[in-house]
């Protein structure tokens, strides 16, 4: 009992720091298909949440404490400010489990000023969205691969 638990949590926990951990951790646990989605949507809606919550006063303490001397004008920063301008929140939410973390899909989020809600509902369909897909296609490879070796 404790162990089925154990599995969940620890797929719902690794979601939350980093999207495709929670499929890539789910199939070699043995976690069905839809269980693997759902945790790994929750566990990143965990962190938006949390991150979302907090707001902009956690941001400026964890910009100051881990990137004291950072640059403003970086390559990678010019581009997310390039996708927020073309695709708005709803780009930064569907690119969020592919290229960004969780924790820093909200916080793009926030620094542009979106709203709360907004900030968790388009997330919330993005996670949703990205977990059936990413658990579906590594679910899918992993069957033809055991059909097909």
């Amino acid at each position: 009992m404790w162990e089925e638990w154990l599995k969940y949590l620890t797929v719902f926990g690794l979601s939350m720091f980093k999207f495709i951990f929670g499929p890539l951790t789910a199939l070699p646990l043995g976690i069905s298909y839809v269980a693997a989605a759902l945790l790994t949507a929750g566990g990143m809606m965990t962190s938006v949440i949390i991150v979302s919550s907090l707001g902009k006063p956690v941001r400026q303490q964890l910009l100051m404490r881990f990137a004291p001397n950072r640059r403003l004008f970086t390559k990678r920063n010019r581009q997310v400010v390039r996708v927020w301008r073309k695709y708005g929140m709803w780009g930064v939410a569907m690119l969020t489990p592919l290229l960004f973390t969780p924790i820093g899909g909200a916080l793009i989020a926030i620094s542009f000023g979106e709203r709360y809600g907004r900030i968790l509902f388009t997330m919330f369909v993005a996670a949703l969205f990205w977990a059936f897909v990413l658990s579906g296609v590594l679910f899918f490879a992993n069957n033809w691969v055991q059909l097909h070796f």
